[in-house]
């Protein structure tokens, strides 16, 4: 499979022991299946070497960039900078920490050539965290149901294709520190009339480092911003 052109950005928090990797191993495909391509990393103001190893490989190959937020932002914030910077008609994501196989990018661009989609999302085959996130998630996803009838196996998936015209057309996304962005983007997408597929991924261990979704002021913001995106609907 020969893909035209591709965009892939990660969002990135203190991820100096999976950055390089990460982006090694996603290059590699690139090299293989995609003739144009970008690759942005969003260091949302990392304090360890996160920063100095993304301006490394950015030296070393002018189709990686750089996009350096002075203080961290949060998760919203970092998918905006990524979307919005975004320069080809595709946009891929995914997390910076090495869980997620990026040579399935494949899986979801035939996807989208079998149905013709605007956003083809993953969903973990099986999620490698613990009983409380998998939990939690569950009560996330189940909350943006009853809200906005958004009835997806996962909706948060940090692994997603998506056509830049969706991200062009749909309202300016307004999440910022919470987790809701990757919901929020979805429901405008879905209400604006795009298509939506999904497609199944492989979720690896994490190896180093420690995530932050978790954190009590994250799950409350991303409440926060539910709420306001359901009023401004209703």
């Amino acid at each position: 499979m020969v893909i035209d052109s591709l965009s892939v950005f990660f969002p990135t928090y203190n991820e100096g022991a999976n950055i390089k990797s990460t982006i090694e191993k996603a290059r590699v495909v690139l090299l293989k299946i995609v003739k144009d391509w970008e690759i942005i990393i969003v260091n949302d103001g990392s304090t360890d070497d996160t920063r100095k190893i993304a301006e490394v490989l950015s030296k070393e190959d002018n189709r990686v960039k750089v996009i350096n937020h002075e203080v961290n932002r949060g998760y919203g914030v970092s998918l905006r900078s990524g979307f919005y910077s975004a320069k080809y008609s595709w946009i891929a994501f995914t997390d910076s920490d090495g869980q997620f196989d990026f040579s399935e990018i494949v899986n979801f661009f035939q996807k989208q050539k079998e149905t013709n989609a605007d956003l083809v999302i993953g969903y973990y085959k099986k999620r490698r965290v613990s009983k409380f996130k998998i939990i939690t998630s569950r009560m996330w996803e189940i909350a943006v149901t009853v809200f906005f009838g958004l009835n997806l196996h996962d909706i948060d998936c940090g692994f997603k294709l998506i056509n830049k015209k969706a991200i062009n057309e749909i309202p300016k996304l307004e999440s910022e520190r919470g987790a809701f962005i990757s919901s929020e983007l979805l429901i405008k997408a879905k209400k604006k009339g795009f298509k939506i597929v999904e497609v199944p991924v492989t979720h690896l261990p994490r190896l180093q480092g420690k995530g932050t979704g978790r954190d009590i002021k994250v799950i409350i913001q991303s409440f926060v911003d539910l709420f306001k995106l359901w009023r401004k609907l209703t």
